[in-house]
């Protein structure tokens, strides 16, 4: 850039014939007043800096910048301004140099600090040393930006994705440092993430497959059958974006840069205690979860959930469950089959009702013997209420 767009002249080589506009030379500070500073350039006639050609601050104080003596390099404007002088500008030569420095930033992929000034269509500018930059709004985040207005005034660590010194055009990109950012966090979160480790996280997206959660960085992934030991439809049931949750690290793997995540670990497994506390042959109270053709399923409490097979559901031959009952039915169930290590218990609502009528017989034997016998039904209608199902 320096070889095409800047010939820096020596106080020593530069002649009458030699400065030309649009050339950056070399230059000496003579005197220094409130609105200009006057500057040998070597040349017949004084070069003269305006107040605001000295910099990009407003209200710039030229006696703040320079003092007599001071060597500096100025871009010439115009050779005469009118009253004999060279009109200079320091802001142009520095932007000059800025070119250089924005070619050697792309080619070397350097990242550089700017500062948002305006939002304009389709992105924002900002300012690199006098020259104005446009970041794209698609290259303003990893994250689609709503607002622009946003970033506005902020500092943003960005790298040069187009450049065109012809057209004065540069494009920077915040995204692409950001892309490095989260790899790097990334490589170093997977040196230290481990199987069987708990870590927090924040849950930062719900879908229907399960919840995903940032660990500082790095994303894993709670699948839906990992979020409870009950039977959970939607993950809203359980976490909502923005909570800050403890998780357990079921497994991960950096080549396939996958993590899972299981917060039902971190709780006691209930089916521990339900082999403890249910025995076969015993009559519990269960709420229906969900019927299928082949029958229902009922939990005896959260996450210990029983099947009650169509057969077992009434003495009545019945063409499905739902003829007879309804997600949030509170039933009475006899367990019939418990197998710890598959978590599955077998239940009967048929087999309570007659598990009932059984007990209600044998009080009512035990404490009528002299009285007349009645039916069956007459004895146990009451009881039967409590097990009838309405179609």
């Amino acid at each position: 850039m320096a070889d095409e767009r800047i010939e820096e002249m020596s106080l020593e080589d530069i002649n009458l014939s030699s400065i030309h506009e649009g050339e950056v030379v070399k230059g000496k500070v003579i005197s220094v007043k409130d609105e200009e500073v006057f500057v040998n350039i070597g040349y017949m006639s004084d070069g003269v800096i305006p107040k605001e050609e000295l910099s990009e601050e407003e209200r710039a104080n030229p006696k703040e910048f320079f003092k007599p003596e001071d060597e500096l390099n100025v871009y010439i404007v115009k050779v005469n301004d009118g009253e004999g002088n060279v009109l200079l500008s320091k802001v142009k030569a520095d932007a000059e140099k800025v070119w250089d420095e924005l070619k050697a930033a792309m080619e070397k992929d350097t990242v550089m600090e700017v500062k948002v000034k305006e939002v304009v269509k389709g992105g924002v500018v900002a300012q690199i040393k006098g020259i104005r930059a446009f970041i794209p709004a698609s290259q303003l985040s990893l994250s689609y930006v709503e607002d622009l207005n946003t970033f506005v005034g902020k500092t943003l660590k960005v790298k040069v994705i187009e450049f065109d010194a012809e057209k004065s055009k540069i494009v920077l990109s915040a995204k692409e440092v950001a892309k490095e950012e989260r790899e790097l966090k990334r490589t170093e979160l997977f040196k230290t993430v481990e199987k069987g480790q708990r870590r927090k996280g924040t849950v930062t997206n719900l879908t229907k497959f399960g919840a995903f959660v940032d660990l500082g960085g790095l994303e894993g992934l709670i699948p839906m059958s990992e979020l409870s030991w009950k039977r959970v439809k939607n993950a809203s049931e359980v976490l909502s974006t923005g909570d800050v949750v403890e998780v357990y690290v079921l497994d991960a793997d950096a080549e396939k840069n996958r993590i899972s995540l299981s917060l039902k670990e971190l709780v006691e497994n209930p089916w521990t205690a339900a082999v403890k506390k249910y025995s076969v042959g015993e009559v519990a109270e269960a709420t229906v979860t969900k019927l299928t053709d082949f029958g229902a399923f009922a939990a005896l409490e959260d996450g210990v959930e029983g099947l009650i097979h169509v057969s077992e559901i009434s003495e009545e031959r019945i063409s499905k469950p739902s003829a007879v009952l309804n997600p949030g039915d509170k039933v009475k169930v006899k367990i019939l089959d418990i197998k710890e290590k598959e978590h599955r218990i077998s239940l009967s609502i048929k087999q309570a009702v007659e598990s009932a009528v059984m007990e209600e017989n044998s009080k009512f034997i035990s404490t009528n013997k002299d009285e007349p016998m009645n039916t069956l039904g007459d004895l146990f209608k009451d009881k039967l209420k409590n097990f009838k199902f309405e179609e």
